[in-house]
């Protein structure tokens, strides 16, 4: 099978600093050049990613340009954090590993103000992720982009349904509504609509790749199903529930899909499309459900690394096992959507 090239498309989620594990995926996928990557639905951090990859992409950037975009946007993001934001490790959460934020008065801080000022009374409404994602990203790079189909959803508050969003159209808007958490940030605007996560309604969005024909989905998979022990603080509690909240479309999209052979349409749920699709799964779970849930809000360049680090390996060790096996049968493991109390070796 050497020299043979694949094609796949990508499904994304979000999950705030831990889309940097799905950084590390995309980085090993881009360079191994027996794959080719047709299209990429993304969500939150995910669709964050996938406006990356494609601005490197264009133009004859290519996987290489693509690469180099994914470090220098992560990079950025950092290095903005670090500057502006005043969430940062304590001492103790240093100490205590695992990029917990657990002691940092300034996540403590803005937790706090989450729970007791609703967007857009909150200082944190002013969402500077927006202004961030413009500067970070070019977005006529992004259209211009003909090589990979981009994918990314929101969710419309007035409706409760969901809005796919495409490459010809994306801008800094879109990305940042389909990563706009309800209780941190006021809702994005769009042509008199106002929107929230894109996570509600797909994490990733399957239907958009079935519908376009994809015959090989590969999910990445960075927003944990299961978790040890009980949410002990009401930040920890909120995260949580947020964090099962967003897992419940994508485990139904993928049981629709392996059982059903169909998937419901992202923006119309009485249109159901055939999905004669092949999935994979590149999942960071049993790592990453072990970090502390004030972790996904920690963007030092150096935990920001070790993510890249975990989702090269897992990526890494994908390919190893079953990239013969692409195009050819399905190869997701389902102990990760379906059983993943299993990888805790807990009941909580």
């Amino acid at each position: 099978m050497s020299g043979v090239t694949k094609k796949i498309s990508l499904g994304l989620q979000g999950g705030g600093a831990f889309g940097a594990f799905g950084w590390g995926v995309l980085d090993r996928l881009l360079a191994e050049e027996r794959l080719d990557i047709a299209a990429i639905s993304g969500t939150s951090a995910g669709a964050v990613n996938a406006a990356v990859v494609a601005d490197g992409y264009a133009r004859g950037g290519g996987r290489a340009g693509a690469r180099m975009a994914l470090r220098r946007f992560w990079r950025g993001l950092s290095t903005a954090a670090t500057i502006a934001s005043p969430i940062r490790p304590s001492g103790l959460d240093v100490a205590m590993g695992g990029g917990t934020l657990a002691t940092s008065p300034g996540y403590q801080f803005m937790q706090l103000l989450a729970g007791m000022l609703a967007p857009p009374a909150s200082p944190l409404s002013m969402n500077p992720f927006h202004p961030l994602l413009a500067s970070l990203i070019d977005f006529e790079r992004v259209r211009a982009c003909e090589e990979i189909d981009l994918f990314i959803p929101a969710t419309n508050i007035r409706s409760g349904k969901g809005k796919v969003f495409t490459r010809p159209e994306l801008d800094a808007r879109m990305i940042a509504a389909s990563a706009c958490l309800p209780y941190v940030f006021a809702p994005v605007v769009i042509d008199g609509e106002a929107y929230w996560d894109g996570s509600f309604v797909g994490n990733p969005s399957l239907s958009p790749l079935v519908q376009e024909g994809a015959a090989d989905i590969v999910i990445v998979q960075n927003n944990p199903v299961a978790r040890p022990g009980l949410p002990m603080t009401m930040s920890d509690i909120q995260s949580r529930t947020t964090e099962i909240a967003f897992n419940v479309s994508f485990v139904r999209e993928v049981s629709a899909i392996r059982h059903l052979h169909g998937v419901a349409d992202a923006e119309d749920s009485d249109i159901v499309h055939p999905a004669a699709v092949r999935l994979h799964l590149i999942s960071g779970n049993e790592a990453l459900q072990q970090l502390d849930l004030s972790s996904k809000f920690n963007t030092e360049w150096p935990f920001l690394l070790r993510l890249h680090a975990l989702g090269v390996a897992t990526a890494g060790r994908w390919l190893d096992e079953h990239f013969e096996q692409v195009g050819r049968r399905s190869t997701m493991d389902p102990v990760p959507v379906h059983e993943a109390e299993l990888l805790t070796g807990t009941d909580a």
